[in-house]
């Protein structure tokens, strides 16, 4: 956040950025900063886990092989009964 006041980024218009930590700790309904620290603090675990590849790796994969419940595939299959009220239409699977 001082690095973004400091003008560093707009040096032909100082002070441009000066109101940025106000607004964004005290002044608006929406402080994004205002748990900034707690954030940082609960991202550590991603971080270490991260400085290790096999065990990202392995992570990832386990994260992507679990989701299938919330891909488009079903959200469209929903869709398709609930709202459009069309039924199934199968595509033959051509065999060599």
């Amino acid at each position: 956040m001082d690095l973004i006041v400091s003008d560093r980024f707009r040096r032909n218009e100082p002070g441009v950025f000066s109101d940025i930590p106000d607004v964004r700790l005290t002044c608006s309904d929406y402080l994004p900063l205002a748990d900034l620290t707690s954030c940082l603090r609960a991202n550590q675990p991603t971080t270490k886990l991260y400085a290790d590849p096999d065990a990202w790796a392995r992570t990832a994969i386990l994260s992507v092989a679990s989701c299938g419940k919330f891909s488009s595939d079903g959200t469209i299959a929903e869709y398709a009964v609930d709202l459009w009220k069309v039924q199934r239409c199968p595509v033959p699977v051509k065999r060599d």
